[in-house]
């Protein structure tokens, strides 16, 4: 436990597309990767939505993984994995609802094991697993997620209850907006949207408008502004001065231990560390 100043550092971005289908999420998305990183070698569809993200193959030569089911969150970890080791640095996940609703998903999983309430204690580490490698990826992701229309029930003016639309809702666990970075909710099927969550303060309450490789260009300039994290956690690595201290930076960096770079940094460091015993 450490009290120290705060510090604004560079990020790798989260961003969540949601709408119905045909509303545009994947192209959008496209266009949003291509404007964060310039290089359409760069980036990558985890793809979940029967070939779909072949259809803008014209745009450019961007990479597929086409996962089939069971859509259990280990299967989807993996082809996020494979993204990063591959060094894909936008990496698109279209769609995230199954993983929750799908074949193989959690809620496939919960009703296989006997449906009851206490079972969730099985599925719920498992989806968590899966939210945890979207946060701490360091590569920047997209992820698109279906919405369904949702219904409530009320009582009318003759104080009898009936059920009644109350707007959409995205088909995955609760609560999953409010870990990412920035939200984009489809209102139309002409790709208009707006900010349901927005932590970078660029696009809450502003008018709906249609993404562009523009809006990827503006949400990295947002990122970039800071320190950089990985040369901060090299530094960091580089200037412990005993075996307790730089344990405990290693471990608080989970996201670069897969970085062979940073691993031999480590390395060197721990050597010299145990030569001054």
């Amino acid at each position: 436990m450490e009290l120290k100043k705060a510090e604004r550092k560079k990020v790798k971005l989260k961003i969540g597309m949601s709408g119905a289908s045909g509303f545009g999420k994947t192209y959008s998305s496209l266009l949003l990767a291509k404007g964060i990183v310039e290089d359409w070698s760069k980036i990558a569809i985890i793809d979940t939505e029967n070939r779909s993200a072949q259809l803008y193959a014209d745009l450019g030569p961007y990479n597929v993984i086409e996962l089939d089911p069971p859509y259990s969150p280990e299967r989807y970890i993996q082809a996020i994995e494979m993204c990063q080791q591959s060094g894909i640095e936008v990496c698109i996940i279209d769609s995230i609802t199954h993983e929750w609703d799908g074949e193989g998903g959690c809620l496939d999983i919960q009703n296989k094991l006997g449906g009851r309430f206490q079972d969730w204690a099985k599925v719920t580490p498992r989806h968590k697993a899966f939210i945890n490698c979207i946060l701490h990826t360091n590569m920047h992701v997209i992820t698109s997620v279906r919405r369904k229309q949702d219904y409530e029930m009320v009582k009318n003016d003759k104080g009898r209850a009936e059920v009644q639309k109350s707007g959409t809702k995205e088909i995955t666990r609760e609560g999953f907006e409010y870990e990412i970075t920035l939200n984009f909710e489809f209102v139309n099927d002409n790709h208009m949207v707006k900010a349901s969550k927005d932590r970078t303060g660029l696009f809450m309450n502003k008018p709906e408008f249609v993404i562009t490789k523009e809006t990827g260009k503006q949400l990295m300039k947002w990122a970039n502004m800071g320190v950089d994290e990985r040369k901060y956690f090299i530094s960091s690595i580089k200037g412990a001065k005993n075996r307790e201290e730089l344990e405990t930076i290693w471990k608080n960096n989970t996201i670069f231990h897969t970085d062979s770079e940073i691993i031999e940094i480590f390395k060197t460091q721990n050597a010299k560390i145990n030569d001054k015993k």
